[in-house]
């Protein structure tokens, strides 16, 4: 058992439950930053020869995660001068309850799995896939657009995790053709962010849908 492995599988889990329970955008955008620097660091706790390829991929996730991504966010944070986020359904009480739920889940759907190598540790898939769900989670029960990107960040950290867990050595142009498009993903939502506040003085995605054609009276 590799302690270090387990107390950094456990940190990403807590920050799901504490992402989860938080109704301050700010925070949950520095949780986010902090998880992905986390999974960023995986591959180098799992005992075998890391590969340049993955430490380079590692480098590059650590920069966009841990700093590029963050600061776009608190920009666009800042331009929509918000704070915190409407409560989702169900309440946060609710929301941590099924975060559990995930994480119980994600252990029968880790038994369901054959694997053809031993996975470093018990706690890495399930907690793979618990960050996965509750990153699409929070894109479907958070109404502000910004924290729906804060949970498509966190879905793709989940995808991250599951890909560093069962791989030795992950093709360097397919890792950073991914983070290509996440980066391109959090640019272009971020500029339509700034452009919805700007047009109609909040981000609520649901209000979006009260939106009409105007007929002439």
């Amino acid at each position: 058992m590799n302690i270090y492995a387990d107390f950094l599988i456990i940190s990403v889990f807590l920050i799901n439950l504490i992402m989860l329970s938080s109704s301050r955008i700010r925070v949950c955008i520095k949780l986010m930053a902090l998880q992905g620097v986390l999974v960023a660091l995986i591959p180098f706790i799992i005992p075998h020869s890391v590969a340049t390829g993955v430490v380079i991929a590692s480098v590059i996730n650590i920069i966009l995660k841990g700093m590029v991504f963050p600061w776009l966010l608190l920009r666009a944070l800042q331009d929509a001068n918000i704070r915190k986020e409407v409560e989702p359904v169900g309440g946060y009480p609710f929301s941590l309850l099924l975060g559990v739920a995930f994480f119980i889940m994600s252990f029968w759907l880790d038994s369901r799995l054959v694997y053809s190598k031993t996975v470093f540790s018990n706690l890495a898939v399930p907690v793979a896939f618990a960050t996965f769900l509750t990153g699409a989670f929070i894109i479907i029960s958070r109404t502000k657009a910004l924290t729906q990107v804060i949970g498509y960040l966190i879905l793709e950290n989940g995808i991250y995790f599951f890909g560093s867990a069962l791989l030795n050595e992950q093709p360097l142009l397919v890792e950073l053709a991914v983070l290509l498009d996440v980066f391109v993903a959090v640019f272009v939502m971020g500029i339509a962010i700034f452009h919805i506040n700007r047009e109609f003085d909040h981000i609520e995605t649901n209000k979006l849908s009260e939106l009409k054609d105007w007929i002439e009276p």
